[in-house]
């Protein structure tokens, strides 16, 4: 008991030393942490993923609907399962580069998908929101997306905080499945 209230740090004698702790090890994402092959998505061509996406079936590309201007697609790292991305075709940065049928089409893919994601999770609140710029934190400033986090009460817990690490349920393809079937007609 005396030495659990020293302020000495405990010595730590390598990954083999048990200790209290349970570890739930997510070493593929330190690539995403630390940015590495992060695309800037300056443009068409240079590697932006919402301007490749598109190119892709929809399995493959993890897209829930398409629409003449727009497309919603999953997140490839989630904040909440059922994380949808809406995205214009048009690589433009900025939500007023939008031109009228675009905007109009953008808030109905929004609206149509928190309809889907309410049918299919019964998701009871939502973050939607954009990060315009590079000082706003957007991972991809240059192509506009905005997000739309399904959110339910009590799911926030300790993972994220204490392990670095979001506890997803399903698999993305199997989400998209799902939301795919959800999605309602205009």
């Amino acid at each position: 008991m005396l030495a659990a209230m020293s302020n000495e740090p405990e010595l730590q004698r390598g990954a083999g030393t048990p200790d209290a702790f349970e570890r739930l090890w997510t070493p593929h994402r330190m690539a995403y942490i630390k940015g590495e092959n992060k695309p800037t998505g300056s443009g068409p061509g240079d590697g932006c993923p919402f301007c490749e996406i598109p190119k892709l079936d929809d399995e493959d590309g993890l897209i829930v609907a398409r629409g003449e201007a727009v497309y919603a697609v999953l997140n490839l790292y989630p904040y909440n399962s059922g994380h949808l991305l809406i995205c214009p075709y048009r690589h433009v940065p900025d939500y007023t580069d939008l031109n009228p049928a675009e905007t109009a089409e953008f808030a109905d893919f929004t609206r149509r998908g928190l309809t889907a994601l309410r049918k299919a999770s019964g998701a009871q609140g939502f973050n939607v929101g954009m990060n315009l710029g590079d000082a706003a934190g957007a991972g991809i400033a240059a192509h506009l997306h905005q997000h739309v986090v399904p959110r339910w009460g009590g799911d926030t817990n300790f993972m994220p905080v204490v392990g670095q690490t979001k506890v997803l349920p399903q698999l993305l393809r199997d989400t998209r499945s799902l939301l795919a079937g959800c999605w309602p007609d205009a």
